[in-house]
């Protein structure tokens, strides 16, 4: 088995026990390397030099922006995505249900299985978990930039950032179209969704499924501060799709409109502001490897086969 590891050393992996076993591997593959990057784009060269060399799979070692990173250089590949996670919030790995320790993840890698998945297209830019246009948007760039600056990531930072941005947030007016349906509204949240959550366990997108065709739209209408926190509460708790505001559509293919310029996200990293959004589903576009329980189970982030 030929594999190839590639570790952003910036994205939360830290001591030597956790380097230790990543470098090792796993027993079955013989042809094994780890690589690291150095700076933003770099994980996508290091992928496609490992398709090139005929890599079976590419493990990305990081947060969900290196996985995005590693999966660009994979579509249209023969060679399949493996994840380690080591970042904030670890979405599409959390959906996978990928153990959250290296040793434990590596060795589920090992057993695991390989299935297609579909991936989404914000304006031309690929996400695999989720992409959005509100108020996520806007605490992601927050958070982005001040982790650069070395703020406290995970999950305590990333509320303490939706609090602090929560006292000036407007959301935009904007018009949706997406399966024949036009919604015009002031949505809090506007979530383009292909999995279940955004990571660290906040499920926005309850009972998703990441090859079955369909992406969904969520939308929150805006509303008081303590109607916001008791919806934040049931990301973690469930119940969410019965929260009042809650709408969820769903189709292969959406427009926005806005009539300023929003700030967008995919998979947790910034993009430029916009003032219209295509969004698309490209099916089964990724091979992605996954537990053997998580392919086993019909309740799991696969169409049951």
């Amino acid at each position: 088995m030929k594999v190839r590891a590639i570790l952003n050393p910036r994205a939360g992996v830290r001591g030597s026990g956790t380097l230790e076993a990543i470098e090792r591997g796993r027993p079955s593959w013989d042809d094994y390397a780890v690589y690291m990057t150095r700076s933003a784009g770099h994980a996508s060269e290091l992928a496609r030099e490992a398709v090139a060399a005929g890599a079976e799979i590419v493990v990305a070692v990081g947060g969900d922006g290196t996985v995005n990173e590693v999966a660009q250089a994979l579509l249209g590949s023969p060679a399949a995505l493996g994840i380690v996670p080591a970042g904030s919030g670890n979405g599409l790995a959390r959906a996978l249900r990928l153990p959250l320790q290296p040793a434990g993840a590596l060795a589920a890698l090992e057993a695991g299985g390989r299935r297609r998945m579909d991936v989404g297209e914000l304006n031309g830019q690929l996400f695999l978990n989720v992409a959005g246009a509100g108020f996520d948007a806007v605490v992601g760039r927050s958070f982005h930039e001040q982790g650069k600056r070395g703020a406290r990531r995970g999950l305590l930072g990333y509320v303490r950032r939706c609090l602090l941005e929560l006292r000036s947030y407007r959301p935009p007016r904007v018009a949706i179209e997406m399966a024949g349906e036009r919604l015009e509204l002031d949505p809090f949240v506007l979530t383009f969704a292909n999995g279940p959550q955004y990571g660290s366990g906040a499920t926005i997108n309850p009972g998703a499924k990441i090859d079955d065709g369909r992406l969904e739209v969520v939308v929150f209408v805006q509303a008081p501060l303590w109607r916001v926190a008791a919806t934040g509460s049931r990301m973690f708790l469930g119940g969410l799709e019965r929260s009042s505001g809650y709408r969820r559509l769903s189709g292969p293919s959406a427009t926005v409109t806005t009539g300023a310029p929003v700030t967008v996200h995919c998979d947790g990293d910034p993009r430029p502001p916009v003032t219209r959004i295509a969004v698309e589903l490209r099916r089964a576009a990724l091979e992605v490897v996954a537990p053997a329980a998580t392919l086993a189970d019909p309740d799991g982030p696969f169409v049951a086969r």
